[in-house]
């Protein structure tokens, strides 16, 4: 079997993560509600007073909640995959995959409310 390279490997590879946009769209609730997230953060973050580079922050964060969104969704697809019976790796997988988007969260708003404080402060 032959490798796609060059620009032909690009294209395929751009496809497979339309793909799995699309899949991720229709198969994982939480990647739609931290989408609608995303598209709410660069709304108000383009309406703020605030520097590019704190906008560039506001978003960037709600950005990564997605990433993480995807990466544990991933994980999650791969461990059910494997097998439906309860295995001690199995949950650890999906637990550290469901920490990782934790840790995105907490991280942005952390960042929205060092952000928005002194805004609301005046």
């Amino acid at each position: 079997m032959n490798k796609a390279t060059g620009v032909t490997r690009i294209i395929k590879a751009t496809g497979y993560s339309l793909k799995g946009l699309k899949q991720a769209w229709q198969h994982e609730a939480a990647f739609r509600q931290e989408l609608m997230l995303l598209v709410v953060a660069v709304l108000v973050a383009c309406w703020l007073p605030v520097s590019l580079l704190e906008r560039l922050l506001l978003i960037g964060v709600v950005v990564v909640v997605v990433l993480m969104e995807l990466v544990n969704s991933a994980i999650e697809a791969v461990v059910d995959r494997v097998g439906t019976e309860h295995h001690e790796l199995s949950g650890r997988a999906k637990d550290i995959g469901s920490a990782a988007v934790f840790v995105a969260l907490v991280f942005a708003a952390i960042v929205w409310v060092s952000i928005l404080w002194p805004l609301v402060l005046g």
